[in-house]
């Protein structure tokens, strides 16, 4: 296990569900990313089960996130010219954010605009696909000890009953050792249980399954309400855009301490200074050892690629690059 389990734990089981998802029904093509949700919940890790034909034509709008204000033009462009306020469902707020985002959908190349007797017309380039099979929610705590079982459950019970994700999991570590039965019994009985044994490593053959989650979708038939979906689809588009290799943003590449270390076939970063997997928190330019990189380094490269940190943020977003790859149509 790595040390300070909490952030390198996520970051390895964020790298086994790449390798390895689904655990108990078999591989499903999808993306996976962390630190996402709602203003009520944030979960730490999100896979979002994918149709890899529409996730190719998903990938035709981009790999930036299409935020929300983006969605509501894109969703509903008309496929011939059309003026905005006739072609969009009224957004709920004032039609002037409507016009700012259609003119950053356009700059996107999202859609197509022009002007018209003064009037802002569009039309889509392409629909936007239904991409998003399934949505999964997974709580990590490598220490499953009695209080942090008691704060789990609750957090579980409340996306069990808002059900805004298709399964909801508890990922903890096991290090070959049994989860002591008691405290997964204060689990709700529809959440999975993943028990991860990452002391070599991750690889495919990291977890096992010790229960299986229910299907919190509605029942067949049934559909979740508008606003609802539009939500999951929000939470999508930003795990499609950010992955879970963004903790980069967050530390400080740019130190000369700062590395990546490999853990099996995961990637994770480590500070050499401090001899430890860093939080964000630490990796910081406040940390007593931010040591940054020489301008030397800086400018390398023509025009300038740049040192290290460049160099790594380059490596994690080639390896990102490569996972979406890997989901094709047949």
């Amino acid at each position: 296990m790595i040390p300070d389990a909490e952030f390198g734990y996520e970051l390895l089981v964020c790298r086994y569900a790449e390798l390895a998802w689904h655990p108990g029904a078999g591989p499903r093509p999808a993306i996976v990313a962390r630190q996402l949700g709602t203003k009520e919940r944030r979960w730490d890790t999100v896979v979002i089960e994918v149709d890899p034909t529409a996730f190719a034509a998903r990938r035709a709008f981009g790999e930036r996130t299409i935020d929300s204000d983006l969605l509501h033009v894109v969703r509903h462009a008309p496929a011939e010219w059309a003026w905005y306020r006739d072609a969009l469902p009224h957004p709920g707020y004032p039609w002037r954010y409507v016009r700012q985002a259609v003119h950053r959908a356009a700059g996107r190349s999202l859609i197509e605009k022009r002007r018209r007797n003064n009037r802002i017309q569009l039309r889509r380039v392409r629909p936007y696909p239904d991409w998003v099979e399934r949505i999964v929610a997974i709580e990590n705590k490598p220490d499953l000890d009695r209080s942090a079982a008691d704060r789990l459950a609750e957090q579980l019970d409340h996306d069990v009953e808002t059900a805004l994700a298709d399964e909801a999991w508890l990922a903890t570590e096991t290090t070959g050792e049994r989860v002591e039965p008691a405290l997964l019994r204060e689990m709700p009985v529809e959440a999975g249980i993943l028990a991860t044994d990452f002391s070599a490593g991750v690889d495919a053959d990291a977890a096992s399954v010790a229960w299986h989650p229910s299907d919190l979708a509605p029942p067949e038939g049934d559909a979740r309400d508008p606003e609802t979906e539009t939500l999951r689809l929000e939470i999508a588009e930003r795990a499609y855009g950010k992955g879970w290799r963004s903790f980069h943003d967050t530390m400080r590449p740019d130190c000369r301490h700062f590395e990546l270390r490999r853990v099996g076939r995961a990637l994770v970063p480590h500070c050499a200074a401090k001899e430890k997997l860093p939080t964000a928190r630490e990796c910081s330019g406040s940390c007593a050892k931010f040591s940054p990189e020489p301008p030397q380094w800086r400018t390398k490269g023509w025009p300038i690629e740049g040192g290290p940190g460049k160099g790594l943020k380059r490596v994690l977003g080639r390896r990102r690059q490569r996972e979406r790859d890997a989901i094709g149509p047949d």
